[in-house]
């Protein structure tokens, strides 16, 4: 299921001196999606805070498309590809949202953590369930 994770606007100090948005920008707003998902698959921060649990960033590879410019309006919509035992891994959409034109695309892998412990482990069945239902169909074979 793709949903809006993300909306927002580019502002002038975060483009670079050619009038782009600066990469570091693309990153953080990628990064607030991360969490938007997150908690629509029941890793909210309150979850996270008191069971001890965290996500963490193992792998990210992004595709800069189209430039985006100081007052442009993004969207970024998410979708669940994977679910693992102890990882996710998931796709962003970031989107001008005035011309719909896709202008990066970032895919993670994210682990779960015991952060007591400072290793993975698995979901639990009740994240594991509700992550389930937010697998992105796989597509289909021509």
């Amino acid at each position: 299921m793709e949903e809006a994770t993300y909306r927002g606007t580019v502002y002038p100090w975060q483009c670079d001196h050619v009038g782009h948005m600066n990469i570091m920008w693309y990153v953080g707003k990628f990064d607030e999606a991360n969490w938007n998902l997150f908690a629509r698959l029941g890793l909210t921060p309150s979850y996270l805070r008191q069971s001890g649990r965290g996500m963490a960033g193992v792998q990210q590879n992004i595709s800069y498309r189209r430039e985006l410019f100081a007052g442009d309006i993004v969207e970024i919509t998410s979708r669940l590809l994977e679910l693992r035992e102890k990882s996710i891994r998931f796709l962003h959409e970031m989107r001008n949202a005035e011309t719909g034109e896709i202008a990066a695309t970032c895919e993670i892998t994210a682990v779960y953590l015991d952060r007591q412990a400072h290793k993975s482990m698995p979901f639990e069945d009740a994240i594991r369930a509700v992550a389930a239902r937010h697998l992105a169909p796989e597509p289909a074979l021509a």
